[in-house]
């Protein structure tokens, strides 16, 4: 699927298969291709607070995407996290690593990443990550 997006300041139209979604976020219109090889190096930058398969300062990742906000029963999540009723897919995901804080006020994770692509590969590698 061909995906491609014209933005003009905060509002964006997103041409997917033919079709324009007017008035579309612009987080909303970066759904990129992500790539999980490149994710995974990306990750690294995570793991000073982040583990696949153990909590540390933060959460573990894997199965983090379609897993519920706040729900991992042995790990101390801030209240904001834990009562956001958001649920990890892709597009909440981006928001979030656009900027946690913007998201959930109140949350203890404040590091973000800038670059779309750099969003879509990441959240590509979690995908991978059974």
């Amino acid at each position: 699927m061909k995906r491609d997006a014209f933005v003009s300041g905060v509002v964006a139209c997103a041409i997917v298969a033919g079709g324009c979604v007017a008035g579309a976020t612009l987080a909303a219109v970066t759904a990129l291709q992500g790539d999980p090889n490149r994710g995974r190096t990306l990750y690294q930058g995570c793991t000073g607070c982040h583990s696949v398969d153990d909590n540390d300062l933060g959460p573990r990742h894997r199965g983090v995407v379609g897993r519920r906000a706040g729900s991992i029963q042995d790990y101390s999540y801030s209240p904001a996290l834990k009562n956001s009723g958001l649920t990890w897919d892709e597009a909440t995901l981006d928001r979030w690593l656009t900027n946690p804080t913007a998201l959930v006020p109140g949350t203890k994770m404040f590091f973000k990443l800038d670059a779309a692509q750099d969003r879509a590969d990441v959240i590509s590698y979690l995908a991978s990550l059974k």
